[in-house]
């Protein structure tokens, strides 16, 4: 199979001085183009083997999406290496921990931050040899320490032959990547992705779930630590030979998605959630005719989704409707969010509600939940155009075998299952068992062959009682509630379910309830109103759901919303419930007292 470096030099061949990335200098958008991207690419290479780098070695790579992590990833790549990305968010003990783990020989980093984390632990990090600094990245006076220009200078000796040595002698089987699990039980492990995972999953990606070409645009801003910004980033883009932009910053994303309007759009159901907040507040601002064709608009919308879900064409008296709807509203709401051209929009990483699905359908944007691990390469499921049902993760992947056992695990099998964990023969041998990847989530299939996650086997509540509940879909309809940003279920060893609650004050919802309500944002967990309120939407939306024993009986709201900073959140935005539940054990005693 193809690697994806020997991907990439041919299709600098075939598009030539065609934008491959884009990057924002001052207020445009620079392109380098697919040859320039491959040369840049085969010069990291190559100055990675005139520091003695050799195939199987490793390198690691800290800072923001940009240009030049993705030229170092892959070049690590074609020198017959492996990278390990690590989240910004990580501490300077947490970045000693996969530096040295990984065996890194060379770090590359986005800024002065982040080289400091390197600086402060190098006496534990005895194979690295040199950092590099990302281009615009301050540097500073020390012999570890190499500018990006440096870096690349030492290359100038190596000849493309030896490059393309190098590409020759990758195997199928050969280590590609490494991607650190965020830890939700733990310290990371070190998920071993070989070229063939990648390559494999990369073609199904463009091929059978998404169609991606070469007039596709994406706009990078996940961590690209994470295998599934991977995806969408760079192996998937070289595949299909589209043209991927990088955001500036988490902080500019909305400004940028309104400057690129990208066709492909992957986002974890935190940033679908705030656009559903932003969009339904200012709907409910309108009023008269202009909410009438607004309510007319989103019921067309949703009956054009459904249709488009089942892939039944959308003509005759519905296909008129839709035009209507798009010239009064879809054609408003859309660029508004970035999302004009978006032809591909996909949720992930964690569960999300229903109703947020069913809310953009009716904005005629049919966003596809897909399911999967890093262990598998990102899919193991997926809702693709023409074959999508909401409140399922999808069919399983075409070319994969995916199954139930009998405790409810859901098995995987194929091409994109991982090597292993790096250095934990244990952990390999409880996952990888006879060739199926043992995932730890719980799930079942529709008549349909749709699969339906249930819970988690290591986060299943097993109440006083002695009832089995899995708490991720009860806080998936806790956190529909408007004002509500997080919500975590409590009832192991208890006689009844309680919930931990926050309120982010960046919410548009939450602002416009306390000026609706005259209240301190601040104050609000504490509000009489607040509670009253929360009350009765678990009482008539949340709990009807669900059968009595998995009711919600009581609730608090906390002063704060969960955080990276205070380890109750992975830098991909899950929860680490041990952590919450120690920070708030008060608040959870005092529930049950």
């Amino acid at each position: 199979m193809e690697t994806i470096p020997a991907r990439l030099l041919k299709q600098a061949e075939k598009y030539g001085d065609r934008a491959a990335l884009m990057s924002k200098v001052g207020d445009a958008w620079k392109p380098t183009s697919w040859k320039q991207y491959a040369e840049r690419v085969s010069n990291v290479a190559k100055s990675l083997i005139a520091l003695g780098f050799q195939p199987g070695d490793t390198t690691s790579i800290l800072g923001f999406n940009t240009e030049d992590w993705v030229v170092f990833d892959v070049g690590t790549m074609m020198a017959g290496g492996a990278c390990a990305g690590i989240y910004t968010t990580c501490s300077p003990t947490e970045v000693q921990y996969i530096v040295d783990h990984s065996e890194s020989k060379v770090v590359l980093v986005r800024n002065r931050m982040q080289w400091e984390k390197i600086d402060a632990e190098r006496g534990n990090l005895p194979k690295l040899q040199k950092v590099v600094m990302m281009r615009g990245g301050e540097t500073v006076d020390d012999e570890l320490l190499l500018s990006w220009d440096d870096f690349i200078a030492l290359g100038k000796e190596v000849t493309d032959a030896q490059v393309q040595e190098r590409i020759a002698g990758l195997k199928d089987d050969q280590l590609a990547t490494f991607i650190y699990t965020s830890g939700t039980t733990g310290p990371p492990k070190a998920v071993m992705l070989s070229h063939k995972n990648i390559a494999w999953t990369a073609d199904c990606a463009v091929n059978e779930l998404a169609n991606l070409d070469d007039q596709d645009t994406c706009l990078s801003y996940l961590p690209l630590s994470h295998i599934a910004e991977q995806m969408f980033t760079v192996h998937a883009p070289i595949t299909a030979g589209s043209t991927v932009y990088f955001a500036e910053s988490l902080e500019k994303l909305p400004d940028n998605l309104k400057e690129v309007q990208p066709t492909v759009l992957f986002g974890v159901p935190r940033i679908w959630e705030k656009f559903h907040a932003k969009v339904s507040a200012k709907m409910a601002e309108t009023t008269g005719v202009k909410k009438a064709i607004a309510d007319w608009s989103f019921a067309v919308g949703q009956e054009v989704s459904a249709a488009k879900n089942e892939g039944r064409p959308i003509g005759g008296m519905l296909g008129l409707k839709y035009k209507i709807a798009d010239t009064l509203v879809f054609s408003k709401a859309k660029p508004a969010m970035g999302l004009a051209k978006a032809r591909v929009c996909v949720t992930g990483a964690a569960p999300i509600a229903r109703e947020i699905l069913e809310y953009f359908a009716g904005l005629d944007l049919v966003i596809q939940e897909v399911y999967g691990q890093s262990e598998d390469c990102g899919p193991t499921s997926f809702n693709v155009v023409g074959k999508t049902r909401f409140g399922t993760v999808g069919p399983a992947l075409p070319g994969t075998e995916v199954k139930i056992a009998e405790d409810g695990e859901i098995l995987v099998r194929g091409p994109h299952v991982f090597l292993g964990y790096y250095k934990d023969e244990q952990a390999t041998n409880e996952t990888l068992i006879d060739g199926w990847l043992h995932t730890g989530d719980l799930g079942e299939f529709d008549s349909d062959g749709f699969l339906k996650i249930t819970g988690r086997k290591k986060e299943i509540i097993i109440t006083a009682g002695g009832k089995n509940i899995a708490p991720k879909n009860i806080e998936a309809a806790i956190k529909n509630i408007d004002i509500v940003s997080q919500a975590v279920v409590i009832g192991d060893a208890r006689k009844f379910l309680a919930a931990l609650i926050t309120i982010s004050p960046e919410d548009d919802a939450v602002k416009e309830y306390a000026k609706a309500h005259g209240l301190e944002i601040s104050r609000m967990h504490e509000d009489p109103g607040v509670i009253a309120y929360v009350q009765k939407q678990i009482d008539d939306t949340v709990n009807p759901q669900f059968a009595r024993v998995e009711h919600i009986r009581k609730f608090t709201i906390l002063p704060r919303d969960f955080t990276i900073a205070d380890d109750e959140l992975t830098p991909t935005l899950k929860i680490k419930r041990k952590n919450v539940n120690k920070n708030w054990a008060d608040a959870i005693e005092a529930m049950y007292a």
